[in-house]
């Protein structure tokens, strides 16, 4: 085989590595400010670091645990690959690493663009979004080395004396889905343990300090106001970096899993080719992200516009290059109609920034949907929210149906229409997936500028910078709440196509598990019998009785959908109840300390910092465990096809509901975001106060329930795939 090629995709991951060193020398280089500028950083920072160093204690627990399991299953029970507990553990690493990486950057980043606000937006914009592209960089760059490095591992050390090398390809390719696993598991604690965190101190903060005391945002008379600013880092920056490098991890890696199932029958050279290829797309992808990053730049007196377009002119000119070269790096490959696989990379691509600007047309304030939902707030708060809650249902559709005609032409293109050809089709609704996500270096740089700008805003608001420095960073910030909801939805996107990708993946998990199993033909209905080893999607759809008429898969989907609900319930009351005590400890100290008020005694903010700490690391472990263990006990009671349902019933629901809660959220903060810039009466209006309870009530639907769910969804893929073993030991049927 051809290794030259594959060598583009260390190299790839090394450059993108070196930037995010580049960038991050590059951001110390700048001054933090006045002393208070650096002290304040300095306890954000410290918070933040705090917090998880005691989540990954917490998460490396469960990992020892599974990795136990998944031991004995391989070794004890012989019904895995004895790689799997090893895939599973660097996954769950580098994961962790990434969002420890991109959060501390941004911890050093928001008191350097606060003060490189009082030069110019334009300055403040620059340190902001180079450091964001910190995390960017890192996720992609260290992907990218996972993927290789246990390539390169396992195909040396997978046997050819026992397997064939289209046999072996397969078996290499389903083994590196572990480590996405890995990443799914990390990342949903991440996300679930940060999102509570991070929306119980802003509740807090907002509730206590914003209505009821009538203090700005990021007031330092405000005793949550450190643990908001904390939380903004744990949730937004390091959570939103585990939740897409499994993301990107997965969809690279379903892809190369069906690329090696689709071409199995094909000359290993063309099977290689295929398996390689979303690696390359992704390597491309990264080299002309980091290209796309130089060019995002504003001028002074900018308006929102103004900054929206600085950031789109760099997505659009990374866009347009990879959609180029993918069809370069698919001609070189020469795989089939190497043309028509590049068509639906393309269409991912363009999915992706058809959500982006529906998310961006339903959430930001420069369009009607926001800017009704603030004159809403005139007739009080309950207007605010039922508006909300409907914008957040009509936003569904777009991306909803862009998904829909994304499948259909990423399917129909791969196959030249020819529906049969179902393998061949799923490989391009795979490489559709790896399309949408082949820009994140800039696209997760455009997501964590947010909570950079977030911060920087409440470091000058702290520090006492005056109007112009705030008017700016307020303009930074509002750019970050736009860019925060539309990775949100891109991310969301994502999910739907590399869950489905996912879900071809576990039935050539199956396939390789019935041949474990000794199982070498399929008796079809109708007494038609298939080789194993050959037999197709819809034969095993046939030999499981995967239809909607069957009882088991009917059950599935409907455990599945209602596991959506149960997972965001847990969640949004988790962040209620930690909510609660923070809005006890707020209230209590400006009862109990007397002065706060003048600005002439400092708040505790330490104990707000520890109940928002506390809370999270307590709350985070029910939810997460549920995406682990339902997989597992419906395989248990209803087998292959109960899982099948499930995961379908779970993509479906999930993908809507997070959607609808991600772009209610953004709706209501911007909403409020557009009345503070002196609309409907400005700061300290009913209207104001209005808004600020539908802002509260949309952080957890923003923050914390509805960006875990695009986790969900993919992490009980991953989990059905490395149990799939099992399963059929348990319930061969």
């Amino acid at each position: 085989m051809n290794w030259s090629l594959f060598c583009l995709v260390p190299f790839a991951s090394l450059v993108a590595l070196g930037f995010a060193l580049y960038f991050y020398k590059e951001m110390k280089k700048e001054s933090e400010g006045t002393s208070d500028m650096i002290r304040i950083a300095a306890n954000v920072r410290e918070g933040a670091i705090s917090y998880l160093r005691q989540q990954y204690k917490v998460v490396g627990y469960v990992f020892i645990a599974l990795f136990v399991i998944f031991s004995m299953m391989a070794y004890v029970f012989n019904i895995q690959n004895g790689w799997v507990p090893f895939a599973f553990l660097t996954g769950g690493f580098f994961s962790g690493l990434a969002g420890f990486l991109g959060m501390k950057t941004a911890t050093y980043a928001s008191a350097r663009t606060a003060n490189a606000a009082r030069q110019s937006i334009d300055r403040g914009l620059k340190i902001a979004f180079r450091s964001g592209a910190v995390m960017g960089l890192v996720v992609v760059g260290f992907g990218l080395l996972d993927i290789s490095i246990w390539y390169v591992v396992l195909n040396y050390f997978t046997p050819d004396n026992v397997l064939s090398p289209s046999a072996k390809l397969c078996t290499i390719t389903t083994t590196m889905l572990t480590f996405g696993m890995g990443a799914s598991t990390q990342a949903l604690f991440a996300r679930v343990g940060g999102g509570i965190y991070t929306k119980a101190a802003d509740v807090g903060a907002d509730l206590v300090g914003k209505v009821e005391e009538d203090i700005p945002e990021d007031d330092p008379r405000n005793p949550a106001t450190i643990a908001d600013n904390v939380g903004d880092n744990v949730g937004d920056v390091a959570g939103m970096g585990a939740d897409l490098y499994e993301s990107y991890c997965g969809s690279i890696l379903a892809t190369a899993s069906l690329g090696a199932a689709a071409f199995a029958t094909q000359a290993v050279e063309v099977q290689f080719k295929a398996v390689i290829a979303p690696m390359l797309i992704g390597a491309i992808g990264v080299l002309l992200s980091i290209l796309g990053i130089f060019v995002v730049r504003t001028k002074e007196n900018a308006t929102m516009r103004n900054l929206i377009n600085s950031l789109e002119k760099g997505m659009n000119v990374a866009s347009v290059l990879i959609i180029i070269f993918t069809f370069f790096i698919l001609w070189l490959l020469g795989i089939g109609n190497w043309w028509h696989f590049g068509l639906s990379v393309t269409v991912g691509l363009v999915v992706g920034i058809i959500i982006g600007r529906s998310t961006e047309y339903f959430t930001s304030q420069s369009y009607a949907p926001t800017r009704k939902l603030s004159a809403s707030g005139q007739t009080g708060a309950a207007t605010v929210i039922i508006s909300g809650i409907g914008l957040g249902m009509l936003s569904t559709a777009i991306p909803v149906l862009a998904v829909v005609v994304g499948v259909i032409l990423s399917f129909g293109f791969a196959t030249n229409f020819d529906f049969s050809q179902i393998s061949v089709g799923l490989y391009g609704i795979s490489l559709a997936s790896v399309g949408m996500l082949s820009t994140l270096g800039i696209t997760l740089a455009t997501d964590a500028y947010g909570p950079i700008a977030d911060n920087a805003g409440g470091n000058a608001e702290m520090a006492g910078l005056g109007d112009a420095v705030r008017n700016r960073t307020d303009a930074l910030d509002s750019l970050g709440n736009t860019t925060a909801a539309t990775g949100k939805g891109f991310a969301i996107g994502s999910a739907a196509l590399t869950g489905l990708a996912l879900l071809a993946s576990y039935i050539e998990e199956i396939r390789i598990g019935l041949i474990r199993n000794h199982i070498a033909e399929l008796h079809l209905s109708g007494g038609v019998v298939v080789d194993t080893a050959k037999a197709t999607c819809a034969d095993f759809m046939s030999y499981f009785d995967v239809t909607v008429m069957n009882p088991r898969v009917l059950s599935g989907m409907f455990i599945g959908a209602m596991l959506t609900f149960l997972f965001c319930g847990l969640t949004m009351t988790a962040v209620g109840r930690v909510a609660q005590k923070m809005v006890e400890e707020v209230r209590r100290q400006f009862h109990d300390i007397k002065g706060i008020l003048e600005g002439k005694a400092t708040p505790e903010y330490g104990k707000c910092v520890m109940i928002s700490t506390k809370g999270a690391q307590r709350e985070m472990v029910v939810p997460s465990l549920l995406a682990i263990v339902a997989p597992i006990v419906t395989g248990i009671i209803f087998g292959v096809s109960g899982v099948l349902g499930l995961l379908v019933g779970a993509l479906s629901t999930g993908f809507v509901l997070a959607i609808f809660m991600a772009n209610a959220g953004g709706a209501w903060d911007n909403a409020k975001k557009f009345v503070e810039e002196g609309n409907f009466g400005g700061k300290g209006s009913e209207t104001h106060k209005a808004t600020i309870v539908g802002d509260t009530v949309g952080d957890p639907f923003k923050d914390t329930s509805g960006p875990s769910l695009n986790i969900l969804i993919k992490l009980m893929s991953m989990i059905s795939i490395v149990m799939a073993g099992l399963i059929l030991s348990c319930h061969l049927f």
